[in-house]
């Protein structure tokens, strides 16, 4: 059966390298008989900012809007904004996602960000019972592809910039993990602006190698709900914490006051 991925691309420029790698997704991915969609963000002036605009029709409470209470009504009723229910459609259809950007200050772009706080409503994308390895779109595999400035070095344990797997769990836990993907290991591109040549075209052809194979990686780890005393407290169960690791934690996140499990958020399997 043929696999649908779809790239959520955010970059101003066609010359850049974020272009390239989204451009190799494109070429690969269809060569191996995917159907690949793509949503330009830049392109479609795609809007940032959620606000009671994405709602057609009245809100439930014009003094005191709250987004997440009123998307979740007009998703309910069919009223949110086309451009939100036009990408909540690529998604739903979607058996991978990825979402290929510059790094802006330790996270995505603002247009970026604002794809995940317009498109990813409650309702749509997560509730309180559909959430992490519960979540809503728990059969589907998600992907960060990215560019940095700072070289690998400073994204280290030592590093100026810290533990790169600390800077992205709140991207790759609270946002992915949240909705329930399959996380699969980050695609990161060191400072490609100051590589050489002969350099990119070594980031490129790995990731071309990669794209080979992709829909068939395995996700990260994240510990699963019925490890946390979801009744009360969302503490994990103290049989769950006699499971940690001895020497690490579970997680980046979920760590139990212990070291970090190295490479937690960057590589499967550890």
């Amino acid at each position: 059966m043929e696999k649908k991925v779809l790239i959520v691309y955010a970059h101003q420029s066609a010359g850049s390298f974020s272009a390239a790698a989204k451009e190799a997704a494109v070429e690969v991915l269809k060569s191996k008989d995917c159907s690949v969609e793509v949503s330009d963000l830049y392109a479609m002036k795609f809007k940032a900012t959620a606000t009671a605009e994405d709602i057609t029709g009245e809100v439930k409470n014009s003094e005191h809007f709250r987004y997440a209470e009123e998307t979740k009504l007009a998703w309910d009723e069919g009223r949110l904004s086309a451009d939100i229910t036009e990408e909540q459609r690529k998604l739903q259809e979607a058996d991978l996602i990825i979402f290929q950007f510059p790094m802006y200050w330790f996270t995505v772009p603002a247009i970026l960000k604002g794809w995940f706080d317009r498109v990813l409503t409650l309702g749509f994308a997560y509730t309180k019972e559909k959430r992490y390895s519960n979540g809503i779109f728990k059969k589907t595999k998600a992907l960060l592809s990215f560019t940095t400035g700072s070289q690998e070095t400073m994204f280290s344990p030592t590093g100026i910039n810290g533990d790169m797997n600390v800077t992205l769990w709140p991207l790759q836990n609270g946002i992915l993990h949240y909705c329930g993907f399959q996380v699969l290991a980050p695609q990161i591109f060191w400072a490609p602006a100051d590589a050489a040549p002969e350099d990119r075209s070594a980031m490129l052809a790995a990731w071309n190698t990669r794209l080979q194979g992709l829909l068939d990686e395995k996700p990260l780890f994240y510990a699963p709900m019925d490890c946390f005393d979801c009744e009360k407290s969302f503490q994990l169960k103290p049989e769950s914490v006699e499971k940690c690791v001895k020497e690490f934690g579970l997680t980046a996140g979920t760590h139990c006051g212990k070291p970090l499990p190295p490479n937690n958020q960057m590589k499967a399997g550890v």
